[in-house]
C-alpha cells in the first residue's frame, strides 16, 4: 500500500491484484491515509470516534499543511464574511450584542436568534468577502483529490458573489442544492414605521436556503476516475433513485438543539443525506472546514464515513466533544 505524499501520486486501480474488488482497494488506502491524516499539524484536537476527529485550527493553516490529494469530500456551512469571521464580532454573536448582527425582535411568541446583516455589508467588505472563498477555493482545490465534490451552504442575498469566487478558484460548478426552508429572514416592515407602513415588507421572506455543489476537475472519464479515486460522482438515494437537488427539511428543533445549541446548527436529516451522497461509493473522508458543533462529523458518522474538522473556536470544539456521540446516535424518526 502506498502512503499519501505530497506529490498526491497514486498507482492505477487497474494495476495490481485483479482479485481484489475495486471497494476494497479503495478502502484500504483510505483507511491508510485516515491514518496518518489525523495526527497530522500540532493544533489540538480530539478524536471523537475512531472514525471523527475535531482538530482546534484555523481553515487556512491546517490546509496549508496537508498533503495534495487528501481529502475525497467537502461540506460545509461556513461564516458569511470576514466581518462575522473576525473575533470581535464573532464574539458579539454569542452574546447577541450588535456589531453587524442584527437582533430581531421576538416573532410569534418564539424568541428570534442574531442573524447577520449582510444588506449593511460595505464594498470593500464585499470585496474580502470575494477574497476570502477565491482563497478558500485555492486551498480546497489542492487538498481535494481529482472528481472531489465541495457541498457549501450560502443565503440568497450573498450565494451569487460566493459561487463564483470557488468557480474562480477552479472548481467546476455542479448545480445548488436547495433546502426548503422557512426562516426569520425578511418579511419585516419598515424598522421604526411598523404602523405606519403595515402593508410593505422590506424584503421577500426567505423560504429556501442555497448549498452549492463543485466539483475538482479530473482528466479522462467519470468511470477511469471512479476507479482511481472512488470520487467524480454522487451516490444515489437507492439504485433506481438519484440524489435530488431539493430537500424539504425545516429548521432545527427540539432534543437537537439542545444536545448542540449552535447559533446556526443544521438538522442531522439534512446533513446526513448530504454528506452521505458526497462520497459516490461510500468510500472517503469527508472534511468541514467550519466544524462548529460537530453537525457534519455526527453525519458522517451516522451514515458510516470518515470524517474530519477543523474550528478555531475552542468553545465550539467543547460543544462539538459533548454533541458528537448524541448528534450521531439520534434516530431519524427522533430529528
Amino acid at each position: 500500500m502506498t502512503s499519501p505524499s505530497r506529490s498526491g501520486n497514486t498507482p492505477d486501480l487497474l494495476d495490481g491484484d485483479h482479485a481484489t474488488s475495486l471497494r476494497d482497494v479503495l478502502t484500504a488506502r483510505q483507511d491508510t491515509l485516515w491514518t496518518s491524516l489525523r495526527q497530522m499539524g500540532g493544533q489540538p484536537r480530539t478524536h471523537l470516534s475512531l472514525r471523527a476527529t475535531y482538530v482546534v485550527a484555523d481553515v487556512m493553516d491546517w490546509l496549508a499543511g496537508l498533503p495534495a490529494h487528501s481529502l475525497h469530500a467537502v461540506v460545509t456551512d461556513p461564516p458569511y464574511g470576514l466581518i462575522e469571521y473576525n473575533r470581535k464580532d464573532h464574539d458579539k454573536l454569542k452574546t447577541g450584542r450588535g456589531g453587524v448582527w442584527r437582533i430581531p425582535p421576538a416573532f410569534d411568541g418564539a424568541k428570534r436568534r442574531p442573524l447577520p446583516r449582510f444588506t449593511v455589508l460595505s464594498p470593500d467588505e464585499i470585496a474580502g468577502l470575494d477574497n476570502f472563498f477565491n482563497d478558500l477555493g485555492d486551498a480546497l482545490l489542492r487538498a481535494l483529490v481529482p472528481g472531489g465534490h465541495l457541498f457549501i451552504a450560502s443565503n440568497p442575498l450573498l450565494s451569487t458573489l460566493t459561487f463564483h469566487a470557488l468557480q474562480r478558484s477552479g472548481f467546476e460548478k455542479r448545480g445548488e442544492l436547495i433546502r426548503l426552508v422557512q426562516t426569520l429572514r425578511g418579511g419585516d416592515r419598515p424598522k421604526g414605521a411598523e404602523d405606519e407602513f403595515p402593508e410593505v415588507c422590506m424584503m421577500a421572506r426567505s423560504c429556501w436556503e442555497p448549498w452549492g455543489i463543485f466539483r475538482k476537475p479530473f482528466p479522462g472519464t467519470a468511470a477511469q476516475n471512479l476507479r482511481r479515486w472512488g470520487t467524480g460522482g454522487l451516490r444515489r438515494i437507492a439504485n433506481d433513485e438519484p440524489f435530488k437537488d431539493v430537500i424539504v427539511c425545516s429548521p432545527t428543533r427540539g432534543r437537537e438543539r439542545e444536545i448542540a445549541p449552535h447559533p446556526s446548527l443544521k438538522p442531522q436529516r439534512f446533513m446526513r443525506q448530504v454528506v452521505r451522497a458526497a462520497l459516490p461509493l461510500g468510500v472517503g473522508i469527508i472534511y468541514d472546514p467550519f466544524a462548529g458543533s460537530g453537525s457534519t462529523l455526527a453525519a458522517a458518522a451516522a451514515v458510516g464515513y470518515l470524517a474530519i474538522g477543523t474550528d478555531r473556536d475552542e468553545s465550539y470544539h467543547a460543544l462539538a466533544r459533548a454533541a458528537f456521540g448524541p448528534l450521531s446516535a439520534l434516530k431519524v424518526g427522533e430529528l
